[in-house]
C-alpha cells in the first residue's frame, strides 16, 4: 500500500471513529436516507432469537418501537397471526411508510402504523401483551421515560425486549438497562445471546 492509500485509509478511519462518537454523544434516530444499516445483515440479534426470547403467540396484540424498513416487522406480524395485531410505532414516517409497501406486497394485513416520539406513546395503559425495540432504546434521548412508557402500556406481567448490537454507536450495555428497567417496574427475566449482541426480556411488574 503507497503512502498515499495509507494516509487516505487513516483518514476514513479516523472519520468512522469521529461519526461514532458524535453519534454516542448526541442520540438520534437513523436517518431514513440512511437506512441501509438497519437493512443490513443483524448478527447476533438474529430473527430467530427474537422469536426464542419474545414468545409471540397468536393472537396477541405487540408494540414494535422503531421498526426501521421492517426487519424484524413482516416476521412478528405472521407470528402473531391469526388474530393478533403488531403495531409499528417511528419517529420517522418514511420509515413507517417503508414497511408498510413491504408488508402490503408480502399480503400481510396485521400492521399497524403510528408516527410520533417513544418518550411520549399514544397509547392507552396496559394495551399491549407485548413489546420489543431493537437498537432503538439508545438513539432516544431520554431512556427512562421510553421505558416507563412501555411499561405502562403492556399488560400486567406483560413482556419487553430489548435487543443490542456491539458496534451500533449507541449500543446499550445489559447492566444499565437492567437498573433502568428496574426503576420503570420491570423485571429482568433473561438474556438470550453474549455482550456482543443479545435480546434482554423484561416482564412488567
Amino acid at each position: 500500500m503507497g503512502k498515499r492509500a495509507k494516509l487516505a485509509a487513516v483518514a476514513a478511519t479516523g472519520t468512522l471513529i469521529g461519526s461514532a462518537l458524535w453519534w454516542r454523544r448526541n442520540p438520534s434516530a437513523c436517518p431514513y436516507n440512511q437506512r441501509f444499516w438497519v437493512q443490513a445483515p443483524h448478527p447476533f440479534i438474529t430473527r430467530a432469537r427474537l422469536k426464542e426470547t419474545l414468545e409471540p403467540q397468536p393472537g396477541e396484540t405487540v408494540l414494535e418501537i422503531g421498526p426501521g424498513t421492517g426487519y424484524y416487522s413482516l416476521d412478528v406480524a405472521q407470528w402473531i397471526a391469526p388474530g393478533g395485531t403488531l403495531h409499528v410505532f417511528d419517529l420517522q414516517q418514511e420509515m413507517l411508510d417503508h414497511t408498510m409497501r413491504r408488508a402490503v406486497e408480502n399480503g400481510i394485513d396485521n400492521i399497524t402504523p403510528a408516527q410520533g416520539d417513544a418518550q411520549a406513546l399514544p397509547y392507552g395503559d396496559a394495551t399491549f401483551d407485548a413489546a420489543y425495540l431493537v437498537t432503538v432504546l439508545g438513539e432516544i434521548p431520554d431512556q427512562d421515560a421510553v421505558l416507563r412508557e412501555l411499561a405502562r402500556v403492556l399488560r400486567p406481567g406483560g413482556r419487553l425486549v430489548v435487543g443490542e448490537l456491539v458496534g451500533d454507536p449507541h449500543y446499550v450495555r445489559l447492566g444499565p438497562l437492567r437498573l433502568r428497567a428496574s426503576g420503570s417496574g420491570l423485571n429482568y427475566d433473561r438474556r438470550v445471546g453474549s455482550a456482543l449482541g443479545y435480546f434482554a426480556r423484561f416482564a412488567k411488574r
